[in-house]
């Protein structure tokens, strides 16, 4: 499997704004395993201040919060989505993010880029972050 490498992405600056002005974040694919990336770093957002929303297929509740099974039943405002899903599934998590009209910032992992979403989602007026840990951006940039 070829890796794409990020065309669209937002520069330091502006994922320093990004961390001053969210508040509610989507974790896509926040495991309950403690062990997992996902969960260690949903953590950590949470242990800074920021309001987690777990989007698990499986589990009631994960680190203390209620889970939805996708973002269209969360029925509050999301600023960001952080994704922990494979590249594939970025299209239809772009599209749900523009369905919902609240999200500000599109997310994707260390590791994970899917430029057409990215697009599609920038084209929205969706930040974008690709192939970046939250948590260590969060820790290098605030």
């Amino acid at each position: 499997m070829e890796c794409e490498f990020p065309t669209v992405n937002s520069n330091p600056d502006e994922i320093k704004e990004i961390f001053d002005s969210v508040t509610t974040i989507a974790v896509l694919g926040l495991s309950p395993d403690e062990t997992k990336a996902s969960h260690r770093v949903a953590r950590y957002l949470q242990e800074v201040g920021y309001k987690i929303v777990p989007v698990y297929p499986k589990e009631e509740t994960i680190l203390g919060e209620k889970v939805y099974r996708s973002l269209a039943e969360i029925p509050f405002e999301i600023d960001m989505v952080d994704i922990f899903r494979k590249p594939a599934a970025f299209d239809a998590i772009s599209d749900a993010c523009i369905a919902r009209g609240d999200v500000k910032v599109f997310w994707g992992q260390l590791g994970l880029v899917n430029n057409a979403a990215a697009k599609k989602a920038e084209d929205a007026g969706m930040k974008v972050v690709q192939n970046l840990c939250s948590m260590v951006a969060h820790r290098d940039l605030v």
